[in-house]
């Protein structure tokens, strides 16, 4: 079968749509890939072609308020908002192999597996997040989101600013693929694929903060579980990461070295072999019993 993408609509709470992109046959084991913040389903391109070309049917989402998913009409970007909206479109796609969730999609993964008797998936990927973080780390993150609002005059100045927001990742040589990102507005200006209101109101992303939860969340964790860090990573520490293995003493874990908080981005090659060798086994025993 083709891994050619195939364009779906999801339900989430509150009547948001979420945009998704499939790939491979539907009746194999599926994953799920949820982006980071400011991010959109494209971010999962190389590996959703790869994990598709291997056997797996993904699913690439785009959160709420993210890329082609609707703005939430209330504002409401809180964590558990991600989380109940994740709870729901499982049920529209049945069984779920796994979830691969990167910074704020690994948030929402582990939040909304708590959240759901029985959970969500029979297994999670983690990506250079784990319930402590540093502070300094995320305060760039919000930083570069709230950089620009008046916008771009161009992509060439968008891929600046990424540069200097990522300097040990080489310049992107195709811009096409940025624009995935971008949405044009009628001044003809280039602005970033997501609702200002993520990062700034009273149920934004920072307005909610509740580590403690992401701790209790992950000591109830008793699926397979692969947590993934970027080895140069100024948001999830090697205290950050030994902590995490601590309270969930099964995980696997991989550090890739030459990776940022970005992981998939920097290195997308020696990710995906990671969360392919990690799939692989858990697909094979669903498939057996299936």
């Amino acid at each position: 079968m083709s891994n050619t993408a195939t364009r779906m609509t999801l339900e989430g709470t509150d009547g948001v749509r979420l945009a998704a992109d499939r790939r491979g046959d539907p009746d194999q084991p599926v994953v799920v890939l949820l982006h980071g913040a400011g991010q959109t389903r494209h971010a999962w391109l190389r590996t959703t072609e790869r994990l598709s070309n291997e056997g797996f049917c993904t699913v690439a989402v785009d959160l709420r308020g993210h890329g082609d998913s609707d703005w939430a009409p209330d504002g409401d970007y809180r964590r558990r908002a991600f989380a109940a909206d994740i709870e729901l479109i499982r049920s529209q796609l049945g069984p779920i192999a796994a979830v691969v969730g990167a910074s704020l999609g690994g948030i929402t993964a582990l939040l909304a597996h708590d959240q759901r008797p029985g959970g969500i998936t029979n297994a999670l990927v983690l990506v250079d997040i784990a319930p402590r973080i540093e502070q300094t780390g995320a305060d760039r993150i919000l930083a570069f989101m709230a950089d620009r609002p008046e916008g771009f005059q161009s992509v060439e100045e968008v891929a600046e600013a990424v540069a200097a927001y990522n300097p040990h990742r080489p310049a992107p040589k195709d811009l096409d693929g940025l624009k995935r990102n971008l949405r044009l507005g009628d001044d003809g200006r280039y602005r970033w694929h997501w609702d200002p209101k993520l990062i700034d109101g009273p149920t934004s992303l920072i307005s909610a903060r509740d580590p403690e939860a992401l701790h209790a969340a992950a000591r109830r964790l008793r699926v397979p579980c692969l947590l993934v860090r970027g080895r140069h990573s100024d948001l999830l520490t090697e205290d950050g990461a030994a902590e995490f293995r601590r309270a969930v003493p099964h995980a696997e874990f991989v550090d890739i070295n030459g990776a940022g908080h970005m992981v998939a981005g920097d290195t997308n090659d020696p990710f995906t072999e990671a969360v392919a060798a990690f799939l692989a086994p858990l697909a094979q025993r669903q498939r057996e019993s299936a």
